[in-house]
């Protein structure tokens, strides 16, 4: 599941035409839509008796100076929806400690162990959900400060994990990194590499999709 078609074009290109097994949709951008357009397709598949095994979001997304670089490709460890709580006089309440559920969505080990060994020089780390994206220096420290092993930022991730864990499927988040987090820069940005990327890591993909069913024991 991407964000934008941009996204989807980028992965398709790299896993190629006979590519089997993997299938990408553009969800749209936010966590809400992405959870939305992830559950139907997920429960359209199944009504029709195609039934998927395993959810990812993928795309672009801003990371964190000197934890990753540009063009980087990133695996989640986790995704955090970064700003699902309250704010306050002494500063951000998360939606763990205000007791109203968790902000963190774990990611499946043995499909992201897949994916990294599919990618090999992807790092990993935690991945934040934000709703809107990072566009100061301040809210960038914040963030840091708050999350201190996040690698990366994007808008849909944890929206997408929440539609996989009602289908009681593995998730996974992928990201390539065009630009960092921080002061809203366009100088700055690099999106056409990190749509590059997306299409190496599809075609990386591609080429041991037919080893993820063994490796994770689906029937």
């Amino acid at each position: 599941m991407t964000a934008v078609e941009a996204e989807a074009a980028a992965l398709r290109a790299g896993l190629g035409p006979r590519s089997t097994g993997i299938e990408v949709v553009a969800a749209g951008v936010g966590s809400a839509v992405a959870a939305a357009a992830t559950a139907r397709q997920l429960a359209v598949a199944a009504g029709a008796g195609r039934p998927y095994q395993a959810v990812v979001s993928a795309g672009i997304g801003g990371g964190f100076p000197d934890r990753v670089d540009v063009a980087a490709t990133v695996l989640a460890t986790s995704s955090i929806a970064a700003d699902l709580g309250a704010e306050s006089p002494t500063g951000f309440i998360g939606i763990d400690e205000l007791g109203f559920g968790s902000a963190v969505a774990a990611t499946d080990a043995t499909l992201t162990n897949w994916l990294r060994g599919a990618l090999p020089h992807a790092v990993a780390g935690q991945v934040l959900t934000v709703n809107t994206v990072t566009g100061t220096e301040a809210t960038a420290t914040a963030l840091a400060v708050r999350h201190p092993d996040a690698l990366a930022e994007a808008m849909e991730g944890y929206g997408v994990a929440c539609a996989a864990a009602l289908a009681r499927l593995p998730f996974a988040e992928l990201r390539t990194i065009s630009n960092p987090v921080g002061p809203r820069d366009r100088s700055r940005w690099r999106i056409p590499a990190a749509l590059a990327a997306l299409t190496a890591a599809g075609t990386a993909l591609d080429r041991t999709a037919d080893q993820l069913a063994t490796v994770v024991g689906w029937p």
